[in-house]
């Protein structure tokens, strides 16, 4: 009984820290944040977020104004770090072209774009904003990013994933650690590029081992959609949890019904690791683009964001036209447990479920 009570008080500790009710924090999902999920979240007593990846400055602003506009609670927001530039390839751009005529629009390598929103911009409408957290994925902010970061009052959560990039990231002064689960839906934040598919490390082992490595608070995402794995998390060592497909089939979250119907229908084994969308490894639904793209046949991905670019028309047709047979579908390998219902129920049920569990 101590011991449990010892993993309550810590996530308390750290609620009280960041003036939350709940050890509850959603995922910086880039597209699927929208304002009004982050203030349920928020106004349930959680931490919301804005995947702010692909927002332009002003984008940013305007997100942190309509959040403000529902909510008086606190938000994250977060960025990728960015990779070296990628290696272009036109003859083999030109063969996924052919590829994905068969699944969309057809498309050219030389019409695509692939600028990106300025990183220093976007560094600078994060801190105006004043979010609570300011949070990374992919790497570690600039050491001067930082410096006036903390000087603004705002943490940084740094997203891990391996004992290695934990420490590095403690050293670096984040403020509290992320640790991504291979479980988790939506890209995983390895720092480099080619190990994202090959440090495959489920959350609890994961958890555990950064939880001994460092002195910051960890926080656990990845494959985490209910009570049970909340209160398993803080057994764990955990201070609290980040979730993101648990909210994806919300009204808040707005999805298409394709995405949030296969959500609610998927086995743990109905997700897998994927470039074939971004050219970045992430976790998606299985559909029949999915199964096309990993055949012997088919041409390798491009690099991040060369793919990413290349698939656009796809994708967007897809979402348009509610066709899950070849939508960019995120989501980790606990989407089964996922509920169609608002988001402030989704919290307290994640919450006060997993207290009952502890105690």
């Amino acid at each position: 009984m101590a011991k449990r009570d010892t993993d309550i008080a810590r996530a308390e500790r750290f609620c009280s820290s960041l003036g939350l009710r709940k050890p509850i924090l959603l995922a910086p999902m880039a597209g699927a944040c929208p304002p009004q999920l982050s203030a349920a979240v928020a106004d349930a007593g959680g931490l919301g977020a804005c995947g702010a990846l692909l927002m332009q400055p002003d984008a940013i602003q305007k997100w942190a104004a309509n959040f403000r506009s529902r909510s008086n609670g606190g938000f994250q927001m977060n960025l990728w770090i960015p990779d070296p530039p990628p290696v272009r390839n036109s003859v083999h751009e030109a063969a996924i072209c052919r590829f994905l005529s068969e699944w969309g629009p057809d498309v050219e390598p030389e019409a695509i774009e692939i600028a990106a929103p300025d990183f220093s911009e976007q560094c600078e409408a994060m801190l105006e904003a004043g979010p609570t957290v300011i949070s990374s994925i992919m790497g570690l902010y600039p050491p001067e990013f930082v410096r006036r970061m903390k000087e603004r009052g705002i943490r940084w959560f740094a997203t891990v994933t391996t004992v290695a990039e934990a420490k590095a990231a403690e050293e670096a002064g984040a403020d509290a650690l992320v640790a991504q689960g291979m479980e988790a839906g939506g890209h995983r934040g390895a720092f480099q590029a080619d190990s994202a598919e090959t440090a495959m490390i489920g959350l609890f082992s994961l958890l555990p081992a950064v939880v001994d490595a460092v002195e910051v608070p960890v926080i656990a995402t990845g494959g985490i959609a209910d009570a049970r794995g909340v209160a398993a998390a803080l057994l764990l060592g955990a201070s609290a949890v980040q979730i993101g497909t648990s909210f994806l089939r919300t009204p808040e979250a707005a999805l298409p019904s394709g995405w949030s119907e296969g959500i609610g229908q998927a086995n743990p084994e109905d997700t897998r690791l994927t470039r074939a969308f971004s050219g970045r490894a992430g976790r998606s639904l299985v559909n029949d683009y999915l199964r096309a793209a990993h055949a012997p046949d088919a041409p390798e991905p491009a690099p991040y964001p060369v793919q990413r670019s290349l698939t656009q028309a796809m994708r967007s047709q897809a979402a348009k036209s509610n066709d899950p047979s070849r939508m960019q579908s995120w989501a980790g390998q606990s989407a089964r447990l996922a509920q169609a219902c608002p988001a402030a129920d989704i919290a307290d049920a994640l919450w006060n479920q997993a207290e009952e569990i502890l105690s």
